[in-house]
């Protein structure tokens, strides 16, 4: 089985690919920039651009969107990437300073589209903690420096990406399982 995967982004690719892998699924990366919509929640983005896919495709195609909240602030998620490319970290870390509440969320919303008709989707929150200073700087210049999971003790950027794929891959991982099971069911 092939599905058809909606991203540029080679962190999400990584992460669906070795959850799919597990299951002998192949992953077919399609980096057709399709329109996303702006919305409050990830599903609603991610569920936008499958449906252009799916139109434009016909096939099977799965689409991610991943937001960041940070709970104190309290802006909707999917507008935290256009907030960090007009906000340098410092200026985050000086808002920050007047918070109790350092904690926040990835939201990770999964679309799994068909051309019969047969729609999943996933979310799941990622708890994540923001600390008080930069630990180590963002290559990119973003945030990372000072975003860690709830559970670490490391940022973002103290680490690589690769310790964090089977996080990020959660709501894949219920997908290649649902598609793998469906196909055993089918021969």
């Amino acid at each position: 089985m092939i599905v058809n995967v909606i991203t540029k982004n080679p962190g999400k690719l990584a992460s669906i690919k070795a959850a799919f892998s597990k299951f002998g699924i192949k992953v077919n990366q399609i980096e057709k920039g399709f329109f996303e919509i702006q919305a409050d929640s990830s599903l609603e983005i991610a569920e936008n651009v499958a449906l252009q896919a799916l139109r434009e495709l016909n096939a099977p195609v799965i689409r991610e969107d991943h937001s960041l909240f940070i709970n104190s602030l309290g802006i909707p998620g999917p507008y935290t990437s256009f907030m960090e490319k007009k906000m340098p970290v410092e200026k985050l870390l000086e808002i920050l300073e007047t918070q109790e509440d350092r904690s926040g969320y990835f939201e990770i919303a999964t679309v799994y589209l068909e051309p019969s008709g047969l729609a999943k989707r996933y979310v799941c929150k990622i708890p994540v903690f923001f600390e008080k200073e930069v630990k180590v700087s963002d290559p990119r210049g973003g945030w990372n420096g000072i975003i860690r999971l709830a559970d670490e003790k490391r940022t973002f950027t103290e680490y690589p990406e690769e310790e964090r794929l089977h996080i990020w891959g959660k709501n894949c991982l219920a997908l290649a399982e649902f598609l793998a099971n469906r196909e055993k069911k089918e021969v």
